[in-house]
């Protein structure tokens, strides 16, 4: 009977704070863009239709915060925040999940130029 108990309240444990990590929001940096990214054969990705190629020591993150491989991702197509070397690679990676995307992010350089970011809450507004 204690042995049911016991494994009832840490499944229920485990559910909660799995739904907690679920609507934690996530954190980008100021430097991030939003753009659509296709998954080639590593490095090689599509960013906004155009050819481009991800550092070696990129990371991609998926929609769960966790870092993913890039060869799972060969041939998927996702809306992500990206940020590049200064060399133009692709550097960091975020899948983005729907509550991310409903959130305005600048998709280039010249346009965060013309934005105001504010890091706590994570908004881009326009000056």
């Amino acid at each position: 009977m204690f042995r049911c108990v016991l494994i009832g309240l840490t499944l229920s444990a485990a559910t909660l704070v799995a739904q907690a990590q679920a609507v934690v929001a996530r954190q980008f940096p100021a430097t991030a863009l939003r753009g659509e990214m296709v998954f080639g054969q590593p490095p090689e990705v599509l960013l906004n239709g155009k050819p481009a190629r991800m550092v070696p020591a990129s990371r991609i993150r998926g929609t769960n915060n966790l870092l993913v491989l890039s060869g799972s991702l060969i041939g998927t197509k996702a809306m992500v925040h990206y940020t590049l070397d200064t060399q133009g690679f692709v550097k960091d990676v975020w899948i983005l999940r729907d509550d991310e995307l409903i959130k305005p992010w600048p998709r280039t350089a010249e346009e965060a130029s013309r934005w105001q970011f504010e890091p706590i809450s994570q908004t881009w507004t326009p000056r």
